[in-house]
């Protein structure tokens, strides 16, 4: 029965409006009220922790319940301004994924955080909006303070229901009935922005610094703007997003590729709505891009992701098959880019 209690109150977590959502785009959902907050007139009664006593339902019922649900995060910037991070199933049954909240349990503070498992074995997974970006993965596991904020861990891996607590457990999710194993696996953590598809093994965001960092190998391609056009294909170390500065940047010996230009950095600010991606090096590696013949380095480079341009900017260097001779060492140029 203890099973068949989880079951039926995740039921009640999982929403039918979650499918709808999931298609127009993720939205906030509905919050729970704190602990002793009297409900809105006219609002219907909130779901009761998991791990807290719920009515059983019946098993038959259970098996066919539907394990869609969500929840987000929300950051306050510097700027004062709020930032949504949200996650959502739509796993049409347990034997797929599952999705539940887990309250705080015997002995914890009531204002203790939630912790929060979303799973879905189909593609694409579980999706997370973060900034510009959509990211899928087989599970999520979102902690989520009092005020907002927390903590969220993507990955491949699974979730499922266990029939009793095992015994010696006292992590939250063990007291709930939950078990969440995740696995780091190359290309399982997939990322969208624009026309830009990214893969990557895993994903962490903190509140402490609103980073998410999406660890690698990374790999990525952007699809033509016109028919017949090669894409423009990639590599680096890590991602890291910046929730509050809404920029995204590819970390760790960057390489893009467009048909004959092949460019190196040791970062990359990726803008696909404003078709920029700037490259940026260090004094003793400097950005680089190459096409044919002709060679240019320089503190950074401004690089066009649609036409394939380029522009230097800070000092620079190179070789140009005109030219037949080297540029200036070291020779002034504009001023570097502020982020796209």
């Amino acid at each position: 029965m203890y099973r068949a209690r989880i079951l039926a109150l995740t039921a009640l977590l999982a929403l039918p409006a979650w499918a709808a959502l999931a298609q127009q785009g993720p939205a906030t959902p509905a919050p729970t009220p704190a602990p002793g907050a009297a409900p809105a007139p006219g609002a219907a009664p909130a779901p009761a922790p998991v791990g807290t006593d719920a009515p059983a339902g019946d098993d038959t019922a259970d098996a066919d319940a539907s394990a869609e649900g969500g929840i987000s995060l929300t950051r306050k910037g510097k700027d004062g301004k709020e930032r949504v991070l949200s996650v959502v199933t739509t796993a049409p049954s347990f034997d797929i994924g599952i999705f539940t909240i887990c309250g705080p349990q015997d002995g914890e503070p009531e204002d203790a955080p939630s912790v929060s498992v979303a799973s879905d074995a189909r593609e694409p997974g579980v999706r997370i909006t973060i900034d510009k970006n959509v990211v899928t993965a087989p599970l999520a596991v979102v902690t989520k303070k009092q005020g907002g904020d927390g903590h969220i861990e993507v990955s491949a891996g699974t979730a499922r229901f266990l029939e009793d607590v095992p015994a010696g457990k006292t992590d939250r999710l063990s007291r709930c009935g939950v078990e969440a194993t995740p696995a780091v696996k190359p290309d399982t953590v997939r990322v969208t922005q624009g026309r830009t598809s990214l893969k990557g093994s895993k994903l962490v965001y903190d509140e402490q610094d609103g980073l998410a960092r999406i660890d690698g190998p990374i790999s990525f391609q952007r699809t033509a703007d016109r028919a017949g056009g090669a894409p423009l294909t990639g590599t680096s170390e890590q991602i890291e997003v910046n929730v509050d500065a809404e920029t995204t940047t590819l970390v760790g010996k960057v390489t893009l590729k467009d048909g004959e230009r092949t460019s190196r950095a040791a970062r990359v600010e990726y803008d696909d709505a404003a078709n920029i991606a700037i490259l940026r090096g260090t004094a003793e590696q400097p950005a680089e891009t190459v096409s044919g013949g002709d060679t240019l380095r320089a503190e950074a480079i401004r690089y066009n992701l649609d036409d394939g341009s380029v522009v230097a900017v800070g000092k620079l260097s190179g070789k140009f098959e005109d030219a037949g001779t080297p540029a200036t060492p070291d020779a002034p140029a504009a001023p570097p880019p502020t982020a796209p």
